[in-house]
């Protein structure tokens, strides 16, 4: 694969900037290769082609964009493979985890927006009107480099669906897999400008997007800090606006609760890409008196997360992404021991070859803490003990953040608990999050829905004709 170009007007592109982004190895922290660092102009030819493709994309039949769609999953399927291996390189985990957590569920969701798009009502006719469900426009689609295909997928397919084109940025940390998608979009044979790649710094291509006359909508995942900052560019044009944002989510632990399903569920969502999620499971609310069990258990149940070297084929979590992310747990971890919070697992991180950072986990936290409010995206769990549910729900709900989060206990009572709780997922015991449902969060985790049918109305404007 060659990464020295840019995706525009269907043509790979030479950058008019001659800038170049190195790319790293979290792993070992070798720069391994280099993307176009696009600047101004170079997104203005993107946008351009884009919005001269809409033009006629728009009214291209739904049975035309459903088969290269089609076309687009064959493709991407036979790059699965190769797509895991650099996801390996330029974020760190281990092979199978990047093919089985990164890769195949993606795909897997494409597939539920072709099922979803064949029965989905673009017309409503009613006595005296017709409502028209008509795509928004020209789409800039910014992505971040925690999950580098996956957020790609969740924004482009229902987006394509939908009759809009496509600027696509990739995170500058992980832009590498979003090329292995570009070859495949120009192999599946979509027209031209109707999707366009654009590699670059947020600061230099996301803004310019997000300011830029003809975008039509700016759909972004991201940090709340960046979510912000886009938004606040793209308001000045009276922009569509969804965001993907931050968390820092609750599972809370009911007297009764199954405490091994309880912590399997909790320890899965947030060791999951080394904590680097932004619904990990981050607080843990456990009853006072069922405390020291529950941290025995963790402290057992962690030894079944291999953390390591992603060269080592049994590893299933590697380092953080980059020095960036490193100095930010680290800054965490440290400020929990001066906040007075206690370590039962991990220490502080340490330099080595790589970024690594193994599972840690505070006990005794008081939700005001630092390490309780802020996101650390780390594998970085603190315990809070409450005494009733009511104080649970509280804690639960004491944070700018509302994305996700989990119930465990007696059937009855952890529903009940799960309505009270201000998020816009929540898993209740054996429960399971689904590409295919609604994702998206209350306050400051974001703006909009991906996933389903709501996904795909974030891409669709209404239009009621009067007959």
């Amino acid at each position: 694969m060659n990464y020295d170009k840019l995706y525009i007007n269907g043509e790979w592109t030479a950058s008019i900037s001659k800038e170049k982004i190195e790319v790293e190895n979290p792993a070992t922290k070798e720069t391994f290769e280099t993307v176009p660092a696009a600047n101004e102009e170079d997104v203005n030819l993107a946008v351009a082609a884009a919005k001269v493709a809409f033009k006629t994309w728009q009214f291209t039949s739904l049975d035309e964009r459903i088969r290269l769609l089609t076309n687009l999953l064959d493709e991407l399927t036979l790059r699965i493979d190769d797509m895991a291996e650099i996801i390996v390189k330029e974020l760190g985990c281990g092979i199978q985890f990047a093919k089985n957590v990164h890769v195949l569920p993606y795909l897997a969701d494409i597939k539920n927006y072709l099922e979803i798009i064949g029965d989905y009502k673009f017309e409503e006719k009613y006595e005296e009107y017709i409502i028209y469900k008509e795509p928004v426009g020209v789409v800039a689609a910014l992505t971040p480099w925690n999950y580098p295909l996956g957020q790609i997928i969740k924004k482009l397919s229902p987006a394509l669906l939908a009759g809009n084109t496509i600027v696509l940025k990739p995170s500058q940390k992980t832009p590498l897999v979003s090329f292995f998608l570009t070859e495949a979009i120009h192999k599946a044979g979509f027209p031209k400008g109707v999707f366009t790649l654009v590699t670059g710094r947020g600061s230099e291509v996301g803004n310019v997007l997000a300011k830029h006359k003809d975008i039509d909508m700016i759909t972004f995942t991201g940090s709340t800090k960046g979510g912000i900052e886009v938004s606040k560019i793209a308001s000045d044009d009276v922009k569509r606006v969804s965001l993907e944002l931050g968390g820092k989510s609750a599972s809370i632990i009911l007297k009764g609760a199954d405490h091994k399903l309880a912590l399997t569920k909790t320890l899965d969502k947030m060791y999951l890409n080394t904590g680097q999620s932004c619904s990990a499971y981050s607080r843990l609310l456990v009853p006072r008196d069922e405390k020291e069990q529950i941290e025995n258990l963790i402290i057992e149940m962690t030894k079944d997360y291999k953390f390591g070297d992603p060269s080592d084929p049994d590893t299933i979590i590697g380092p953080v992404a980059s020095k960036q992310q490193f100095d930010k747990v680290s800054y965490y971890i440290n400020k929990g021991i001066e906040e007075g919070a206690k370590l039962i697992l991990g220490e502080v991180p340490k330099e080595s070859k790589g970024y690594y950072i193994g599972p840690t986990v505070f006990t005794d936290v008081d939700n005001k803490m630092e390490i309780a409010q802020n996101e650390i995206f780390g594998p970085v769990l603190s315990i809070i003990p409450y005494d009733t549910v009511e104080e649970a729900i509280e804690i639960a709900n004491d944070s700018v953040y509302g994305l996700s989060g989990g119930v465990f206990g007696p059937e009855k009572d952890a529903f009940d608990v799960a309505k009270q709780i201000r998020t816009g997922t929540i898993v209740i015991n054996n429960g399971a999050q689904l590409h295919k449902a609604p994702f998206g969060g209350f306050k400051h985790s974001g703006v909009g829905r991906e996933g389903g049918k709501y996904g795909l109305e974030e891409f669709l404007e209404i239009k009621t004709m009067f007959i």
